[in-house]
This record gives C-alpha cells, structure tokens and sequence, in this order.
C-alpha cells in the first residue's frame, strides 16, 4: 500500500511560482508512474503532468511551457514546478501514483492518491 502526502500548496499572485511536493512511503517509489492533477471549485478532477518510470513526461495543454514535473526516487518524491501561474490554475492539486503507464492523462489509471494541497492564485 502507498500513502502520498502532498505538500508545497498555498497563496500566490498571478504570475508568481509553486513548487508541490509528494512524499510516497509504503511501496517501491521507482517502480511507480508518478502524477498530478487538480481539481477546481465545482470542476471534474483534471490532469495536469505525468511523469513514468523512466523518466518520460506528459502534460495538460492548459499547463504546458509553465509546468514542469520531475520525479527524486532516492528521496520518493515528485515535484511540480509551476509557473506563471493564473487565477485559473486554482485547485486542490493531488498526487497519483500507479505501476502502469498506459493512459496516464486519466484518473481512472491511478490506485494511490494523496489528500491534496491547496493552490490559490489571486489575481
């Protein structure tokens, strides 16, 4: 079983920078896709970037050029690096975790997730 625990959330103006954070414990963090989406105030929970195993990345056409997903398996951490960021990028933001890397842009791919971590950009 893995638990991940985002972190790194908070209040910005637009056009300032976060970095989220997810720690996984439980399982062997290398072995997992790693992903973030978020979900806004009455909006469906949305992907945001993925990162596999290997290292390969994929990105939500909203966040691409201002998100950038890395991954730290000595430290079993995945970051978000946000940028630019827009009223619009305010949400809960979640961390996903799964073993496969078949649709990695769908929630329905993910068995692990955290609790998330709120972003507030203001305008």
């Amino acid at each position: 079983q893995v638990q991940l625990v985002e972190s790194g959330g908070g209040l910005v103006q637009a056009g300032g920078s976060l970095r989220l954070s997810c720690e996984a414990s439980g399982g062997t963090f290398s072995s997992y896709a790693m992903a973030w989406f978020r979900q806004g105030p009455g909006k469906e929970r949305e992907f945001v970037a993925a990162i596999s195993r290997s290292g390969s990345t994929r990105y939500a056409g909203s966040v691409r050029g201002r998100a950038t997903i890395s991954r730290d398996n000595a430290k079993n951490t995945v970051y978000l690096q946000m940028n630019s960021l827009k009223p619009e990028d305010t949400a809960v933001y979640f961390c996903a975790a799964d073993r496969l890397w078949v649709n990695p842009t769908s929630t329905r791919e993910y068995d692990y997730w955290g609790q998330g971590t709120q972003v507030t950009v203001s305008s």
